[in-house]
């Protein structure tokens, strides 16, 4: 990894992308920063200081903006929820499907558009429901109608902006953009999670061995989990291929072995990043039309604490087992999903068929495609439960009393997006490689 970025900053062009992508950063964090007008910063300190429900977890995803109600608060959750709705949707409208099957560069332009406008729409109800949901709080200095219009249309636009910055940053940056937006705003809160290890060494003032000894065995478990993520993320299953001998022309070409590399982990960590974002979404729409949902009582009382288990231990055991089954659950079926969407084995099947090809032991034809599905299955189902395990790890960890500042979740979105990042480089680099020897 670290070679690759070597040669990445020695060659100009990959690092011109290199320099563009930290420009976008660097806005994405000052963006952090900027608190909305309207907005009493003192009164947003006392009540952000005891939110322990969905604005936690918010607030862990945009690198601490939500806390300081700033213009990226929303983070790029609603595109992320506007994607998963629109590919739901290819599935069952025929002509939705059409256009992302058949459509080419045109249809995944017009399903991009589709995405952006229903981001927008998403995000101005998400807008209404944060403000809604904290203007008894006392945040705000003059509550009322311009200043809800002022909150939502800030929240709004940076939304837009992010989404914005992400688009770039795939286009002329190092690709990735969404995703590189969400690992920058995870890994922003590394300090943080130091100092909290800090503490438990020296936290009043003399030295705990019982601190260091937990601090220790956090450390330790995170690195163990960080080279589980990287094994697994990396690893592939290789289905052989031969290819036969034929005569093109004068010359007989064929009669060669390769392979199919088949990922453990084919989807990566965008399973786990949709599951998260439909996980917290009811909590968004409860808050907006219930007030004081925090501690109201009844169904959707229920509903609203089911759906922040994932990032807050101040719920009953109950609601969090349920959480935790629900959000395995829905990583196993996003997953299937993304893998069966990415990779379909009849159309690897009759690709191999026509070039002469086919897999030792296994008959051409509809035998392939069948062996190719049922290697598909298997390997997805591991890579799906080991997405889940890692993602309800801090969950479980609740119940021995361990509170994980930085999550299972929050370690698969890094190291992913990294893996990726430094696969996009290598392409990359490969590129300037073949384009500089044809020329």
């Amino acid at each position: 990894m670290f070679k690759t970025i070597k040669n990445a900053l020695k060659t100009p062009e990959v690092r011109k992308r290199l320099l563009y992508t930290l420009v976008l950063i660097v806005v994405f964090r000052l963006g952090c920063f900027i608190t909305i007008p309207g907005v009493d910063t003192f009164a947003l300190n006392e009540a952000m200081g005891s939110d322990n429900g969905i604005g936690g977890l918010i607030n862990i995803i945009s690198g601490g903006a939500f806390s300081r109600f700033s213009v990226f608060a929303m983070t790029i959750s609603p595109y992320i929820t506007a994607s998963i709705v629109i590919q739901l949707l290819a599935m069952v409208i025929p002509a939705l499907e059409r256009l992302a099957k058949e459509g080419g560069e045109e249809g995944r332009q017009k399903m991009n558009r589709y995405t952006k406008y229903l981001t927008i729409v998403l995000a101005v109800v998400e807008g209404l429901g944060i403000y809604l949901s904290y203007q008894s709080s006392g945040i705000f200095i003059n509550p009322g109608f311009l200043t809800g219009f002022i909150v939502v249309l800030s929240l709004v636009a940076g939304t837009a902006l992010l989404m914005w910055l992400g688009e770039q940053i795939t286009n002329k940056g190092i690709g990735n953009g969404i995703s590189i937006i969400i690992f920058i705003g995870i890994v922003s809160s590394l300090p943080s999670a130091a100092t909290t290890l800090w503490s438990l060494i020296f936290g009043t003032g003399t030295f705990s061995t019982t601190g260091l000894l937990v601090s220790l065995g956090i450390i330790i478990g995170a690195i163990l989990l960080i080279a589980g993520v990287v094994f697994v993320q990396t690893a592939e299953r290789r289905v052989p291929v031969q290819y036969a001998k034929k005569v093109v022309g004068r010359k007989m070409v064929g009669a060669q072995n390769t392979h199919i590399p088949l990922k453990l982990a084919m989807a990566g960590v965008m399973p786990v990043i949709f599951a998260s974002s439909f996980m917290t979404f009811p909590a968004m729409i409860l808050q907006m039309f219930i007030k004081d949902i925090a501690t109201a009582t009844g169904f959707w009382a229920g509903v609203y604490k089911f759906s922040i288990a994932t990032s807050t231990s101040n719920v009953p055991i109950g609601y969090t087992i349920a959480n935790a089954l629900v959000y395995l659950l829905l990583i196993l079926g996003f997953t299937f999903f993304y893998t069966y969407a990415t990779f379909n084995p009849a159309e690897v099947s009759n690709n191999i068929k026509k070039n002469g090809g086919f897999i030792p032991g296994i008959r051409a034809g509809k035998p392939t495609t069948d062996y190719l599905t049922s290697v598909i299955s298997k390997i997805t189902w591991f890579g799906g439960f080991f997405l889940s395990l890692i993602a309800i790890l801090p969950m479980l960890m609740r119940f021995t009393g361990i509170n994980v500042a930085f999550g299972g979740t929050s370690i698969l979105i890094v190291v992913g997006v990294a893996l990726e990042t430094v696969q996009q480089l290598e392409s990359l680099l490969m590129m300037r490689h073949y384009k500089g020897f044809l020329n």
